[in-house]
């Protein structure tokens, strides 16, 4: 990000800030545990404030930056969240400043040497810094989850950015800088219809970069056999999508 930030998400904003799912009140309560305080977090790589608006029922103060103007301008505003422009390795806040770090679906876009530098120096002794992701979901239904499957792997999947593999191995190779802190097990859930997983298929940063590049709308080819194999438009199905969090602890002073 910084100077050479790329804005994959700018085009799909206002599909991000509405079919993004949300995440599970459970993470934030632990988050809010092994916080020292909760004066001030810094969420990091807002985009439209999904993690930061569950931050803000536990922190005095949620400062949640994104160095996308677009996704800002589509964020959702709520009590005690304050939102700015800013890259990750550039925060503009003050040393020691912040009693949380999180980093929601974001991290693998980072140049992480320098932010790791920038968390180390607005986070108060024994702050945390907590980074998460999540994938593909499991959609309910053995037919219409291998059509969201073939859609995300095999349609748009040629359009992923390279990035997007921290993603997909888990941040399995990723080293936190600080003392490691052992997270349980998050997940999060939805009860969506087909327009609702249609939307959010369309807010991914592959489906922009299809439509850019071949001139049409990818989730017009998943539409008509998803659409045959769902049933009922308007009938919910469940979909899961398991996080994968890691965590670690600035030393104490």
């Amino acid at each position: 990000m910084g100077a050479s930030f790329t804005d994959h998400f700018g085009s799909v904003s206002g599909a991000y800030a509405h079919y993004r799912p949300t995440y599970p009140a459970a993470l934030f309560d632990w988050l809010a545990a092994v916080a020292p305080a909760r004066q001030r977090a810094w969420d990091c790589a807002t985009g439209t404030g999904q993690a930061a608006i569950g931050l803000a029922a536990h922190f005095a103060e949620v400062v949640a930056t994104d160095a996308s103007a677009s996704q800002l301008a589509a964020a959702r505003p709520a009590p005690g969240v304050h939102y700015r422009l800013a890259a990750a390795e550039g925060s503009g806040l003050e040393a020691d400043s912040v009693d949380l770090v999180t980093v929601a679906q974001a991290l693998h876009w980072f140049d992480q040497p320098r932010f790791f530098r920038e968390v180390e120096r607005v986070l108060r002794p024994g702050g945390v810094l907590a980074v998460w992701s999540y994938g593909i979901p499991e959609l309910e239904g053995e037919g219409p989850d291998a059509l969201l499957q073939h859609f995300y792997a095999d349609i748009v999947g040629p359009y992923w950015p390279p990035e997007k593999a921290q993603v997909e191995n888990g941040y399995r190779d990723l080293v936190l800088p600080f003392e490691c802190l052992e997270a349980p097990p998050f997940a999060m859930e939805a009860t969506w219809t087909l327009e609702q997983l249609l939307g959010y298929g369309s807010s991914w940063s592959a489906s922009a970069r299809y439509r850019a590049a071949l001139g049409h709308d990818p989730i017009e080819r998943l539409r008509p056999p998803l659409a045959a194999a769902w049933g009922a438009a308007e009938t919910p199905r469940r979909l899961h999508w398991p996080l994968t969090i890691k965590a670690s602890r600035l030393g104490w002073a």
